[in-house]
């Protein structure tokens, strides 16, 4: 029914904007010059709509529609690093919330000093994870660090996942109960009222992969487990997927080993402003922009590459 809904729900968008053409298109023709500047708004609303309408139709795989787990990881680098995936976080939180998309952080690990350590957070909306999945690997940032000193200049690396929200019953990952070790604990707060007197937090682990996934949002101890296993049968069906494209890969001659200094993007801040993705060369001047959450023009460029 879920599918059928989405189908339906598709189907009906794209008969509607064929009227919406079809009566344009009739007003037109009948050559009326007090139409005109009505037409030519409606027209350029319509070439806007079609626009987007071709940037979603690259979003075709098989979880290109559903909602995303975005997974942030401060690399090493110390308090940078740490204050790199707090920036990182603030940037897709931003880019999340000009798209419409509802955002849920529910786990966080703050840094020593800084930033964070990691952070998960469901991003729930329509294509989340097809437009998200660009942004999967290593981003790396050259700015002069406000935690040194002398000013210097420093490199900081942040490991971003993505993962769709795999349905409960998803059919191609099936977990065992005794593959699953779960612990709870009280989730960490900024102390206070904020601190949980009730061990509601959960850390998953699974014991064949050694995967281990912790939910501490501060609600009750079934519904953490319950997003944790959301979050473990994501990990699951991608560790799953990996394991196809590199056996595809190396019968292809084709596969490399991906490492941690891979990185897919560079942000600089200094000695020069530039953004660029390494993977497509689309580079942009506007950093603030980009850090605010300017990322479509990135995501396109990505998506375009894969068509």
């Amino acid at each position: 029914m879920k599918h059928y809904n989405a189908v339906k729900k598709e189907v009906e968008s794209w008969l509607d904007f064929s009227r919406r053409l079809h009566d344009t298109l009739e007003l037109a023709q009948l050559g009326d010059e007090g139409l005109r500047a009505e037409l030519e708004t409606e027209i350029s609303t319509i070439e806007s709509e079609l626009e987007k309408r071709s940037f979603t139709a690259m979003l075709s795989g098989k979880h290109d529609h559903d909602s995303a787990i975005l997974a942030i990881h401060a690399g090493a680098g110390g308090t940078d690093s740490q204050d790199w995936a707090a920036m990182l976080e603030r940037m897709y939180l931003r880019w999340a919330e000009k798209r419409g998309f509802e955002t849920e952080i529910f786990d966080y690990t703050e840094g020593e000093e800084a930033g964070i350590k990691s952070a998960t957070i469901a991003v729930n909306g329509d294509y989340a994870f097809g437009y998200l999945r660009s942004e999967k690997g290593v981003h790396r940032l050259v700015r002069l660090s406000p935690f040194d000193a002398a000013h210097r200049r420093h490199t900081s690396f942040a490991l971003v996942e993505i993962l769709p929200q795999v349905a409960m019953d998803e059919a191609d990952i099936e977990i065992s109960p005794a593959d699953i070790k779960m612990d709870v604990f009280r989730s960490s707060g900024a102390g206070g009222q904020s601190v949980q007197k009730n061990a509601t937090a959960v850390r998953l682990t699974h014991i064949p992969t050694g995967i281990v996934v912790t939910c501490q949002n501060e609600r009750s101890q079934i519904q953490n487990r319950e997003f944790a296993m959301k979050i473990l049968r994501a990990r699951l069906l991608e560790l799953k997927q990996a394991e196809r494209e590199e056996e595809r890969a190396v019968l292809r001659g084709e596969y490399t080993k991906a490492e941690w200094g891979s990185q897919i993007r560079s942000y600089v801040l200094h000695p020069y402003q530039m953004v660029k993705d390494h993977r497509t060369d689309y580079e942009a001047g506007n950093t603030q922009g980009v850090l605010d959450g300017d990322l479509d023009d990135f995501m396109e460029a990505f998506l375009r590459s894969k068509n």
